[in-house]
């Protein structure tokens, strides 16, 4: 018994790595957001930084996977982490497609959202399951 309570831990913790990884490079797109507007090195680091910001949220979506199932945890967060990836990929799209206007916005609510998802898994137990403890 003591290893599935190992996999459970291990689990939980790979899922708040990804999740704080996750808020940290959200919050970088804002910094080369910023940049953007007054370097013309900023557009290369935003789009770079677009498809790593992408990526992390995959591997939340995996994270949020394994928490649950080998785990044992709540399917709670594989709603928000697919969620998440889904306001990922609008705002590449709509990055691409240069709609500022709805890129902007969305990309603040995106900050917001993940680290409202940081705080929750660090401190509301019950919506991770037995695992968070």
């Amino acid at each position: 018994m003591p290893s599935h309570t190992t996999t459970k831990q291990a689990n939980l913790t790979f899922l708040r790595v990804a999740i704080t990884v996750q808020t940290v490079a959200v919050f970088m797109q804002a910094i080369t957001a910023g940049l953007l507007l007054s370097s013309p090195s900023g557009e290369a680091l935003h789009r770079a930084g677009a498809y790593g910001t992408w990526f992390v949220v995959l591997l939340h979506v995996v994270a949020a996977i394994l928490a649950w199932r080998p785990g044992g945890g709540s399917p709670k967060p594989i709603l928000y982490a697919v969620g998440f990836l889904v306001a990922a990929s609008a705002q590449v799209a709509l990055g691409i497609a240069q709609v500022k206007a709805v890129h902007v916005p969305l990309g603040a609510l995106m900050f917001g959202m993940s680290v409202l998802q940081l705080v929750q898994i660090r401190t509301d137990r019950r919506a991770y399951g037995a695992a968070a403890t």
